[in-house]
């Protein structure tokens, strides 16, 4: 059986997916048309030595890995673009430096020839090191250049051996690009330390890690991801908040990835419409070790700084992301006292993006930890009862309750203890 780890990455992945029914294919964050480009796929695989071991239902890996090729390259839907590239496939020797080199482009990255295709991965055989973080780099050049799908499908049976160039460092490098390049990793019987390097891999680019046993398994897995490729979702838009409000990005409808360092402040700035209600959420991932006891906070407040409403979660090191949201109404403006001509003035809302983790001292924190950001604008409520509409949650009317709440309970308090005393002195 397939084994699947829950991921950081994997859950960015789901509100990216939910966010596809919150907004209309018009109202993407940059406006832009909505022509697609083909999705495209790198599969890069492991033809190191150690693919020879036979320990994959009989017979080698690298047998498993050349069926489980050919019958993607066989199912690979039409409008995929496909590409294979290998690490360890050229170089049989003991010099380092060039056995860290070993990764070629063996299918260019386009519309597939299934029987070229497959006569590329015919000729591999089992040969030498096993350069990890140069593939993936190789890999995401592969994929370089247009606003398309992107995924990369890693395929090894160990870790890579041409440290320092740490391939979950690389990872992270990718991701913090904001190309929204995925990388899915799967490990032939793999032990601890390759488990725990490619679930990094993943961890950092949003993508999904899988231990494979059997052939049937690993043929499954590719042709499934290859498939996800070329599922409809919605890629979000790279930005970057500033240190304060002012000269903050000014962002509309739509979904925004950005990277936040620990315990970092991030500033945007949405403009809010009479009648309409703002809707933001947040979403921080915890890509990397952290300590535990953290939150997120996002927080809403005019460009004068008086807060209006607050969202936050904390966690304790169970999960993997952290989210939070806010809702925001802006009343209607009073036509009687407006020109009936005049377009209504908008309101600048500031969105405050904040963070409590931490990390020991061993942990990098460079690049950012990912961040996505969604912004909605819809109809105000109509419904005076609407808690949103009255008000619950801004920052007065949460201090008016807290007082209020307060002083009832002093006074009941304060009765009881008083009852208490009364029948202490009469018995």
């Amino acid at each position: 059986m397939i084994t699947r780890k829950r991921l950081a990455a994997r859950a960015c992945g789901l509100f990216a997916a939910l966010a596809v029914g919150l907004f209309p294919a018009g109202a993407t964050a940059a406006d832009e048309p909505t022509a697609k480009e083909p999705p495209k796929v790198d599969l890069v695989l492991d033809v190191s030595g150690s693919m020879r071991a036979n320990d994959i239902d009989g017979g080698s890996r690298m047998a498993a890995a050349k069926q489980a090729f050919n019958e993607v390259i066989d199912a690979v839907p039409a409008e995929v673009q496909l590409g294979i590239r290998t690490l360890g496939a050229d170089y049989a020797g003991d010099d380092r430096t060039l056995g860290c080199k070993d990764t070629k482009q063996l299918y260019k990255v386009g519309p597939l020839d299934r029987t070229e295709a497959k006569t590329a991965v015919a000729t591999l055989a089992p040969t030498g090191w096993t350069p990890i973080g140069p593939a993936l780099l190789g890999a995401a050049q592969d994929l370089e250049g247009g606003k398309a799908t992107k995924r990369i499908v890693l395929i090894t049976d160990g870790e890579d051996t041409c440290a320092p160039l740490d391939p979950c460092e690389v990872a992270r490098d990718i991701a913090a690009k904001g190309i929204h390049l995925v990388i899915d990793t799967l490990g032939l019987v793999p032990d601890a330390k390759t488990r725990a390097q490619l679930t990094c891999i993943a961890e950092a680019t949003g993508g999904t890690y899988t231990s494979v046993q059997h052939k049937a398994e690993l043929s499954g897995r590719v042709r499934q991801l290859v498939d996800r490729a070329a599922d409809p979702v919605v890629n979000p838009v790279a930005t970057e908040g500033a240190k304060q409000c002012a000269g903050a990005p000014q962002l509309k409808a739509g979904l925004y990835s950005d990277r936040e360092t620990f315990g970092e402040h991030r500033w945007y700035r949405v403009d809010v419409l009479p009648g309409q209600e703002l809707r933001a959420s947040v979403s921080i991932g915890a890509d990397r070790a952290v300590n535990n006891d953290y939150g997120v906070l996002l927080r809403a407040t005019t460009v004068h700084g008086r807060e209006i409403v607050r969202g936050s979660e904390a966690g304790d090191g169970r999960t993997d992301v952290l989210s939070t949201g806010l809702r925001y109404p802006k009343a209607e403006t009073d036509d009687s006292d407006a020109d009936s001509d005049a377009k209504p003035a908008a309101e600048t809302v500031c969105l405050q993006v904040s963070n409590s983790f931490s990390a020991p001292a061993s942990v990098k924190t460079t690049p950012g930890m990912p961040v996505e950001l969604t912004i909605d604008l819809v109809d105000g409520p109509d419904d005076t009862s609407d808690a949103a509409a009255f008000g619950l949650g801004r920052g007065w009317w949460t201090l008016a309750v807290l007082v209020l709440a307060g002083l009832l309970a002093g006074l009941v308090w304060g009765w009881i203890s008083r009852w208490r005393i009364s029948v202490w002195r009469t018995n």
